[in-house]
């Protein structure tokens, strides 16, 4: 089954989930086309495809509008099904204007990491940062047995980080956890962009969590963009052979630098163990051959 087929199965699957009916029909357009599915947008007159009709009322869209109190429509995100984390994601839109990014909990997994990132997001609120810039809860609720999680929208742009912005970013998270080093969890560069004003714009923050070696998210960071040019055997050795001059900036020796290398990869393999997913393939295939390598050197 190729990409677009698995996108419309899962979108099929979470109207039925989302817009349940009974209610007035409401006309819906998916984006760009049937082909390359991505969005499920509000019906409008100079949309060229065939119409998605589903109901309004009783809908996801009803429930919001009761949470803002004024009339929503909604945009789903097709997203692909194949995803350990895969969860129903909309834009909840009012008068041409983006209210928030809705996560809906529609497993057990969904819910519990929607519930996580509420917890770190009303964690970081709390705080004073100054360079990171988190999404704000504005909804944390359940809805016919679905978690539902409303985010203030990020003004999101295109833009590399900056290295200094990025190793700042690291500490400043790492100090959220107090006397425990923490870390974000996904620091990858769709997570992230430049504001502005000087500051990092995150968001996803799902797999927040306490006490982790310092600069887990530096290591993650790396990782995640050799994953894109590099098979992961070949990005597993470069992280470790790498560790050093990622972690350098934020003081950490060379040698602790490899060992938190490895342990971000022991505890990369043990996350896609409990999600039940292999995105990487197994482990004794990537995982496996780098852990032996470092040990014949001690």
């Amino acid at each position: 089954m190729n990409d677009a087929a698995i996108r419309l199965d899962y979108l099929e699957k979470t109207v039925r989930l989302l817009y349940p009916g009974p209610g007035s029909p409401r006309a819906y357009t998916v984006l760009p086309h049937s082909a390359v599915p991505r969005r499920m947008v509000p019906r409008r007159w100079w949309h060229p495809w065939s119409p998605v009709v589903v109901p309004g009322e009783g809908s996801i869209a009803t429930y919001l509008g009761e949470v803002f109190g004024r009339p929503v429509e909604t945009v789903l995100h097709v997203r692909p099904a194949a995803r350990a984390n895969r969860k129903p994601v909309l834009e909840a839109r009012s008068g041409g204007r983006l209210l928030a990014f809705v996560k809906i909990g529609d497993s057990a997994r969904a819910r519990a990491l929607i519930t996580a990132e509420a917890a770190a997001l009303r964690r970081l609120a709390a705080l004073e940062l100054g360079t990171v810039v988190p999404p704000a809860v504005l909804h944390h609720g359940s809805w016919r047995g679905l978690a539902v999680l409303a985010l203030s929208p990020l003004p999101v742009r295109r833009g590399r980080v900056p290295r200094p912005l990025l190793v700042e970013a690291v500490r400043e998270i790492a100090a959220t956890g107090g006397p425990c080093a923490a870390w974000h969890g996904d620091l990858a560069p769709w997570n992230m962009c430049p504001s502005p004003d000087g500051r990092l714009l995150v968001w996803d923050w799902e797999r927040y969590e306490l006490g982790v070696p310092y600069g887990f998210d530096a290591v993650h960071h790396f990782f995640q963009r050799a994953l894109r040019r590099m098979s992961p055997p070949v990005a597993a050795r470069a992280c470790v052979a790498r560790a050093a001059r990622e972690l350098a900036p934020l003081g950490v020796s060379a040698a602790v630098a490899r060992q938190t290398a490895l342990r971000y990869l022991i505890t990369l393999a043990d996350r896609h163990a409990a999600d039940g997913h292999a995105p990487l393939g197994p482990p004794e295939t990537w995982l496996s051959p780098v852990v032996d390598h470092e040990e014949l050197l001690t």
